[in-house]
């Protein structure tokens, strides 16, 4: 995009003035490289969000920001119910609750590189990767529904792992207010068999090492220390997400009418958060949080038990686990006040900062971690919410490096067994079901994730703790 397009408020902000229809500013946080590789799509769908009713402060795009259904991906918008905020499937994405989960293993590079590729093997087949990938769980409707109230709380309750999980998990693992009657039929079926699976897409797991403390105090608080051996997991809410972000879609676009709400793009469809099908989709929306929370509670258990099995002294404890594409009620500064509005975050992580009370107590002096999946094969970070995000964006940052390129050019351009080949030489090992989805995945495919994490940091979304690189990588 041309620089010139905006006005620059600082170094990092780039403000696109009221126009037209629009209620509030767009603003976007990047470098000046980034706003100039960015899609123009992201400019024009900034501005379409800033046009949606009960909009507050402004609509914001973080430094990974690029096109998507609706709201850009890598989009925050906060709407007040009290004068006639909406709320959008749009604007929380297909895949509700895709977050990140990070646990130590108490290990270093020297402990697993005997066994890697016996882990790697271990782990790509413990833990269902790929296209409609099911697993060994199969719920019935009462197990499905209970799960979809309880999330990790039910998944902990039923064996997958411990208690001392939950206080490491956003919501301390069950969001309040899931509508199990609220999801389809079809959305429970998609999910019946996929709980503790990956799925596809740019989701992972990954064994990384710490290769970088930027912040030692915060680092020591995360208990992160340079060569520590860590997982992360990436993943969200499967094919029930998905089911319930179709249907509501398709509910909204005639619900947005029914009140007069002018769209300036079909796939912004909304609906005023106290109507019906407002209430209805933000019932099932939780219960697609739950589900997420359920699903990589799931999967952090069968990666424990790989880990027992191949490196018995390793002890894997939860850091934390944050979604990236949700809406929430929460308390923000609106108009020189403090009010409750809906804030969605889509491809944007909640970065809550020191003293807030949501947060763990090992946490409450620096802040939340906030963590971000590069793109495969390249680097991870662990950032830490900041006290100035919540005046910046509604204490959201950035999720990750943000693509370059769409799936279908990436594979036109790489063929997956060369990135298999290339990531091995350089000492990262690939397991995937598909050698497409590895194309279609490959690093340069996207945007470099230092870039994106530099500008969080520099703009004060976030600040910058570890960089993370990749060992082993299960990819969907």
């Amino acid at each position: 995009m041309d620089p010139g397009l905006f006005k620059r408020r600082s170094e990092y902000e780039w403000e696109i003035p009221p126009q037209g229809a629009m209620r509030v500013p767009a603003v976007i946080f990047a470098s000046e490289q980034l706003i100039r590789e960015m899609d123009q799509k992201v400019y024009e769908q900034a501005s379409n969000v800033a046009t949606l009713p009960g909009i507050v402060r402004a609509a914001y795009a973080m430094p990974d920001a690029h096109w998507g259904y609706g709201f850009p991906i890598g989009g925050v918008a906060a709407f007040d119910p009290d004068e006639g905020g909406v709320v959008s499937a749009g604007g929380v994405g297909f895949d509700i609750s895709c977050g990140v989960r990070c646990l130590h293993t108490g290990l270093k590079r020297a402990d697993v590189a005997p066994v890697a590729a016996l882990l790697a093997e271990a782990l790509f087949s413990r833990v269902p990767a790929g296209v409609g990938s099911t697993g060994t769980i199969r719920l019935d409707p009462g197990e499905m529904d209970a799960m979809l109230r309880g999330g990790a709380q039910w998944a902990v309750e039923r064996g997958w792992g411990v208690p001392e999980d939950l206080e490491r998990i956003e919501e301390r693992g069950r969001m309040s207010g899931a509508r199990p009657e609220a999801v389809s039929q079809q959305a429970k079926n998609r999910q019946r068999d996929e709980m503790g699976t990956l799925g596809s897409g740019n989701h992972y797991l990954e064994v990384q090492e710490v290769t970088r403390v930027f912040d030692e105090s915060i680092a020591h608080a995360f208990g992160l220390h340079q060569g520590d051996i860590v997982v992360m997991i990436h993943c969200g809410s499967r094919g029930l997400g998905h089911q319930i972000g179709t249907d509501y879609l398709k509910r909204m676009v005639a619900e947005a009418a029914r009140h007069g709400i002018v769209l300036p793009d079909r796939e912004l469809a909304c609906a005023p958060i106290n109507s019906d099908v407002g209430r209805e989709y933000l019932g099932a929306m939780r219960a697609a949080i739950n589900c997420a929370l359920a699903n990589r509670q799931i999967i952090t258990h069968l990666v424990r038990g790989v880990f027992a099995d191949i490196l018995p002294h390793a002890q894997l404890p939860l850091l934390y686990d944050v979604s990236h594409n949700t809406c929430k009620l929460e308390p923000h500064r609106v108009n020189g006040g403090v009010k409750q509005v809906y804030v969605h975050r889509k491809g944007a992580t909640r970065a809550f900062g020191p003293g807030h009370p949501d947060l763990p107590e090992a946490f409450r002096d620096v802040g939340q971690p906030v963590l971000i999946g590069g793109s495969m094969g390249t680097g991870s970070y662990v950032l830490a919410g900041t006290a100035r995000s919540e005046e910046l964006a509604f204490s959201s940052a950035c999720h990750g490096a943000g693509r370059a390129m769409s799936r279908h050019q990436a594979a036109r351009k790489w063929k997956g067994r060369q990135i298999v080949d290339e990531l091995a030489a350089r000492g990262v090992l690939i397991r995937s079901p598909s050698m497409r989805g590895i194309a279609e995945e490959a690093p340069d495919a996207y945007k470099d994730v230092s870039a994106v994490v530099d500008a969080a940091d520099a703009a004060g979304l976030a600040r910058k703790v570890a960089r993370l690189e990749p060992l082993i990588c299960i990819k969907g």
